[in-house]
C-alpha cells in the first residue's frame, strides 16, 4: 500500500508552497520554520499525509492569546479572561501602550505614583481615604497582611478559610505574608467571643473572608464587620475585609453581596476586591481604607513585586469612571449582560436560531467568576444538533477563528445568548456553518 507519508514536502517545500508562503510576510521567519518542522513530524509519527499541511501551520503560528466567543452563559468566565473590557478602558489602554505618564507629572516635570490614577475615583466611589492596587485580590490580601501583621497573628474564622480558585488557599496567603494563622470559631457558627478569646499581645489584624465562591447554610452564624470592627478598637487591632467580588455599593442585583461601601462604614480598616469580576475590569486587586495603613502598604517591598502596569491602570481608570456615572454604568459589558431583560435576551436568540437553523430553549445562566453563586438568571439559547453528535460539534465550534466556547447539554451544544453581544451574533452564523 502506497504510505500517505510520501506526499509530505520537505521544509523548504513546505515553506516555497500556496498558503505557508504568504505567513513569511506578517510572522517571524522563525515562528513560521518552526511551525512547518513541528507539523512534519507530528504527521510522520501520526503516518498522516499531506492534506491540510498549510491550515495547520496557519493555525500554529497565530497568537495562542486571542478573542473568543462567549456562548456559555457563565458572565464572569474565569477561563475566558473573566469580566470583558468596556470600549472607553480598551481605548485606555491602546493610548497608554507607548510612553505614557505612569509615574510622571506632566505638570512638574516629577515622579509620581503609578496609585494615583485611580485614587480619587476609588475615594469617590468607596468613601475611603486612600487605596493602592496590586494585580490580583490576593496579591493585595498579601500585601495587606504583610504590611500591617508580618511576624504576628492573624485571626480568621474556620468558616471563612476558604480555597479561592487555582488551587490557593487563605491558609497558604497567610503563610506567605508571614503571618501566623489562628483558628477560631467552627466551620458553620463563628461569634464575636470567639474572636475575642484568641486577642492576645501578638493579635495584629482580624481577618474577614467573604465565601464568595459558595455558601453555607442553614445552623450558621458569622460576625458583621460593624461587630468585628468594634471589638478591634477595643483590642487595639485592624480589621481587614476580603470582600473578593468588587460590589462598590449596595445592589439589589446582588442579592447577599456584601459591598465596600458599606464594609468601610462599618469600620474596617482595609477593603480587598477583585477589579475583574463585578467591577467589571482588568484584573488586579484593589484595597481602600485609612491612609495610615494603605501608606504602609505602598512602602512595603512587596508592593513592588506586585504591583500592576500601565495597561491594567489605565484600563481600571476608565472603567471606575465608567462607575461615577450611572448612565455610564451601562456600558461596562459586565453590569450590562447582569441587567439585560430576559426578553431582550431571548430576541437575540430568536435572531440567532434564525441564522443557523436551531431551536429557541430556555437556560440558566450564571454570574462566575466566584460571585454571587447561588445567582440563577433567567436567560435563553440555541440549542444546535448535528450528526456526528454534540461533542463533535462543540470541538468543531472551538477550532473556529475566533474560538467559540459553548456548553453541551442533553445531546445538544448550546449558545446562551445573554453573553453574546452584537459583534458575536453578526459572526456565529459562518462559524457555526464552518464547524457543521
Amino acid at each position: 500500500m502506497d504510505d500517505p507519508r510520501r506526499s509530505l514536502p520537505s521544509v523548504d517545500a513546505a515553506l516555497a508552497s500556496p498558503g505557508i508562503a504568504e505567513l513569511l510576510d506578517v510572522h517571524p521567519r522563525g515562528v513560521v520554520v518552526d511551525a512547518v518542522r513541528a507539523a512534519l513530524a507530528t504527521r510522520r509519527a501520526r503516518g498522516v499525509g499531506a492534506e491540510g499541511l498549510a491550515q495547520e501551520v496557519q493555525a500554529a503560528v497565530g497568537p495562542s492569546l486571542r478573542r473568543a466567543i462567549n456562548a456559555t452563559g457563565v458572565v464572569i468566565h474565569t477561563n475566558l479572561g473573566r469580566a470583558p473590557l468596556a470600549a472607553e478602558a480598551v481605548e485606555a489602554v491602546v493610548r497608554a501602550a507607548g510612553y505614557a505618564t505612569l509615574e510622571w507629572d506632566p505638570g512638574s516635570g516629577r515622579r509620581a505614583s503609578r496609585h494615583d490614577h485611580v485614587v480619587d475615583h476609588l475615594r469617590a466611589l468607596t468613601g475611603a481615604e486612600d487605596a493602592c492596587v496590586a494585580n490580583t485580590n490576593a496579591g493585595s490580601v498579601l500585601l495587606a497582611l504583610a504590611a500591617l501583621a508580618s511576624g504576628r497573628e492573624v485571626v480568621v474564622s474556620r468558616g471563612q478559610l476558604v480555597e479561592i480558585g487555582g488551587g490557593f488557599r487563605i491558609p497558604e496567603v497567610l503563610a506567605a505574608s508571614g503571618c501566623r494563622l489562628v483558628e477560631v470559631g467552627t466551620t458553620n457558627r463563628t461569634r464575636s467571643a470567639d474572636y475575642a478569646r484568641a486577642c492576645g499581645p501578638e493579635t495584629a489584624v482580624l481577618l474577614r473572608v467573604h465565601p464568595s465562591n459558595f455558601r453555607v447554610v442553614g445552623f450558621t452564624e458569622e460576625v458583621g464587620t460593624a461587630e468585628l470592627a468594634a471589638l478591634a478598637r477595643e483590642r487595639g487591632v485592624l480589621v481587614v475585609d476580603d470582600l473578593g467580588s468588587g460590589a462598590l455599593a449596595a445592589d439589589p442585583a446582588y442579592r447577599g453581596e456584601p459591598d465596600v461601601r458599606a464594609s468601610l462604614a462599618a469600620g474596617a480598616d482595609v477593603v480587598c476586591f477583585s477589579a475583574d469580576k463585578l467591577l467589571g475590569g482588568p484584573q488586579a486587586g484593589i484595597a481602600v481604607g485609612s491612609s495610615r495603613c494603605i501608606e504602609r502598604m505602598r512602602a512595603h517591598p512587596l508592593q513592588r513585586a506586585l504591583r500592576p502596569g500601565k495597561l491594567v491602570l489605565a484600563a481600571l481608570e476608565a472603567t471606575l469612571a465608567l462607575h461615577r456615572d450611572p448612565r455610564a454604568c451601562a456600558r461596562i459589558p459586565v453590569l450590562r449582560m447582569l441587567s439585560t431583560p430576559a426578553q431582550e435576551v431571548r430576541r437575540r436568540a430568536e435572531r440567532l436560531a434564525e441564522a443557523v437553523g436551531g431551536e429557541v430553549v430556555a437556560t440558566t445562566a450564571r454570574v462566575g467568576g466566584g460571585a454571587l453563586p447561588l445567582e440563577e438568571l433567567v436567560s435563553f439559547a440555541v440549542a444546535l444538533e448535528d450528526p456526528r453528535g454534540a461533542d463533535a460539534l462543540a470541538a468543531a465550534l472551538r477550532r473556529g477563528d475566533p474560538p467559540v466556547a459553548a456548553r453541551v447539554h442533553e445531546g445538544r451544544v448550546l449558545l446562551d445568548a445573554l453573553t453574546l453581544d452584537e459583534d458575536d451574533l453578526d459572526l456565529l452564523p459562518a462559524l457555526v456553518a464552518a464547524a457543521r
